[in-house]
C-alpha cells in the first residue's frame, strides 16, 4: 500500500533517476533497494564494496547516492569525501546508527552529506528524502 502523505513519482520519471547504494549489510541493502525500486520506481545499483561504488560513478552518472558510515576498508564519510572528487555535483545520503544521529549537523557539516538518515530507515522517510533531493536536483 502507498502512502499518500509523499508525492509518487511517475515510473517513466523515476525509472531515468538513478541511485547508487553502498551498503554491506544485506538486509539493509535488500530493504532499501526493494523500497526505491518498488515503491519509488528508481533504478538502484547496489554494491557493498567502496572501491566498486567509486568504480561505478566514475563509469556512470548518478542522480542521487546512499551510503553506510560504516564500511569495510574505507568510512562512508571518507567515501563521500572520494565521491565529491568524482561527481561533485552528486547528493548523497549518510545513513548511520540510530545512536549515531543524535549529532547529524556536525556529521553534515563534517562529510558534506546532503542529508543523515538513522537505520533503520522507515520506508516513508527513505522515499521522502529520495524524492526531495531528486526535486531539488531537477529545479537546479
Amino acid at each position: 500500500m502507498t502512502s499518500s502523505r509523499f508525492p509518487q513519482t511517475a515510473p517513466e520519471t523515476a525509472a531515468r533517476r538513478r541511485i547508487l547504494l553502498v551498503e554491506d549489510d544485506p538486509d539493509v541493502a535488500l530493504f532499501t533497494t526493494h523500497v526505491l525500486t518498488r515503491r519509488g520506481g528508481f533504478a538502484v545499483t547496489h554494491t557493498p564494496d567502496p572501491a566498486m561504488a567509486l568504480a561505478l560513478a566514475a563509469a556512470e552518472s548518478y542522480h542521487l547516492a546512499f551510503t553506510d558510515m560504516d564500511l569495510p576498508v574505507m568510512s562512508g564519510v571518507d567515501l563521500i569525501a572520494a565521491l565529491r572528487r568524482l561527481a561533485p555535483a552528486l547528493p548523497v545520503v549518510l545513513l548511520v546508527p540510530a545512536a549515531l544521529s543524535a549529532c547529524p549537523t556536525a556529521a553534515l557539516r563534517a562529510c558534506r552529506a546532503e542529508g543523515i538518515l538513522a537505520k533503520p530507515v522507515p520506508a516513508d522517510e527513505l522515499l521522502a528524502t529520495a524524492a526531495s533531493l531528486l526535486r531539488d536536483d531537477q529545479a537546479s
